[in-house]
């Protein structure tokens, strides 16, 4: 059975949030050294600096929204949904807003952000809104 096109976007959302694991602990490591990442982490750790933090905090906000964005895209397929403009035009939504936002968070870049952030929001209900007609 070949993958339906919500599907193909929900596994690059997935690789995604891969994608943001890699870059946030590759920036905390750069903070504070290999001998610290390959260590037990024991005692306190130093808050992390700029782009570390931004990156640690994009990521938990795509992990906040990602299991109700995945949720929606399997409940859609299972109940026949899928396939239909809702769902092909809200998982590219979820997805490409989700992409914009990444950088657009690390280089501190406001306002734009919160504007892709939205689009994926909105991707999401779309996702979410098809479940209903």
């Amino acid at each position: 059975m070949d993958m339906t096109p919500e599907f193909i976007v929900l596994a690059f959302v997935l690789i995604l949030a891969i994608v943001q694991i890699g870059w946030a602990a590759s920036a905390r490591t750069a903070e504070l050294g290999l001998k610290w990442n390959a260590g037990p982490r024991d005692g306190e750790t130093p808050a992390p600096g700029k782009l570390a933090g931004r990156l640690i905090r994009a990521q938990a906000n795509l992990f906040e929204t990602l299991p109700i964005f995945a949720a929606a895209v399997i409940m859609a397929h299972v109940a026949g949904k899928d396939g239909g403009p809702l769902t092909l035009w809200g998982t590219h939504l979820y997805l490409f807003g989700r992409v914009i936002y990444l950088p657009l968070y690390a280089f501190g870049v406001a306002y734009v952000r919160s504007l892709a952030w939205g689009v994926a929001f909105v991707g999401m209900l779309m996702v979410l809104a098809a479940l209903f007609v």
